[in-house]
């Protein structure tokens, strides 16, 4: 079996990509080192990749550019992790590439999936699609309102992936990933700052009072229950929350940082950015039930291994700062 990566050196696409060749899959990766953080992070978990599996083959292409037909026919499943990350960065001038790199390029992947009927397509959704939700735990039923841009070129990701499947008959499944953390997170995400700075003594700036809340998930849940999607018996269009259970405030996540650095961290609290939501919390119940998602990781045992990664990260040559 051949899987398709988009976004392969990422975050959570390395994660991924490793756990599928690690039980014998092939996989062809795609990543275009967009410049929403710097290009060394990702090589090195590229590298990693190229380095230690055989049958790992990368492509480095434009989705919202390429012509994706012959690529998408050579796989079985694809995963479309790929995007343009980020709430505050979404306001403004960026806009228009999280358009290009959210909305276009999953509809050019849509397109060549029509001449390969009945492969899965796993496409990477977001919490921030819910805004500031009504319902907490937040249910798939419920009318997403997102509060920023970013959000709102995630939602029209999902929006044609369910128009593909009703129109054309693809068989799409999306995941809505609620605050994913863990080894190798992106160098703008809130754990990776904490982290960093609570190892090398730096002080932290905080947006908002730090008793806004969030379902933090761990990577390796993640990657469960995106390959999970990839297989499960559901309807073609489906949506699934994937969250870790573990609805935490930021204060209380920087207490249990503070216990893993052994010291008091130096905490600035500042005006909340636009985009922001207060909380967040996912119902599972349907991935429970129709994935199998069963996650095992603390929020404990999974920042442990984030706080152990960073100090290893902070050795190598990819931490460097821009």
């Amino acid at each position: 079996m051949r899987a398709l990566v988009t976004g392969c050196a990422g975050f959570i696409g390395s994660h991924l990509t490793e756990a599928l060749l690690a039980d014998g899959l092939q996989v062809l990766g795609i990543d275009c080192f967009n410049d929403n953080y710097q290009r060394p992070p990702k090589l090195q978990n590229l590298n990693h990749q190229a380095k230690d599996w055989d049958h790992f083959e990368f492509v480095p292409i434009d989705l919202s550019l390429g012509d994706l037909d012959e690529i998408v026919a050579e796989a079985d499943v694809v995963f479309h992790l790929a995007a343009e990350p980020g709430v505050r960065a979404s306001w403004g001038a960026r806009f228009e590439r999280y358009v290009r790199n959210n909305v276009i390029a999953t509809q050019h992947l849509l397109e060549a999936l029509q001449a390969s009927p009945g492969k899965r397509f796993v496409y990477a959704s977001s919490s921030s699609i819910y805004g500031d939700a009504e319902t907490f735990p937040t249910p798939e039923t419920v009318t997403p309102r997102p509060l920023s841009p970013y959000g709102m070129t995630k939602l029209s990701g999902e929006h044609l992936c369910r128009l593909y499947a009703a129109n054309h008959g693809l068989y799409t499944v999306a995941l809505r990933y609620f605050t994913v953390y863990g080894p190798r997170q992106r160098p703008d995400m809130a754990f990776h700052l904490f982290c960093r700075a609570a190892i090398e003594g730096e002080p932290i700036t905080v947006f908002g009072d730090g008793r806004q809340t969030r379902d933090f998930t761990f990577v390796d849940d993640i990657v469960a229950g995106t390959r999970a999607a990839s297989s499960a018996d559901v309807e073609p269009g489906s949506v699934f929350n994937l969250g870790g259970g573990s609805q935490t405030s930021v204060r209380e996540t920087l207490d249990i940082i503070a216990g893993l650095a052994g010291r008091e961290l130096d905490v600035t609290y500042a005006e909340k950015e636009h985009g922001d939501v207060r909380d967040t919390s996912a119902d599972t119940s349907a991935a429970r039930t129709q994935l199998g998602f069963d996650p095992q990781t603390s929020l404990e045992q999974g920042l442990a291994a984030e706080f152990e990664w960073m100090r290893e990260f902070l050795g190598s040559p990819a931490s460097a700062r821009p």
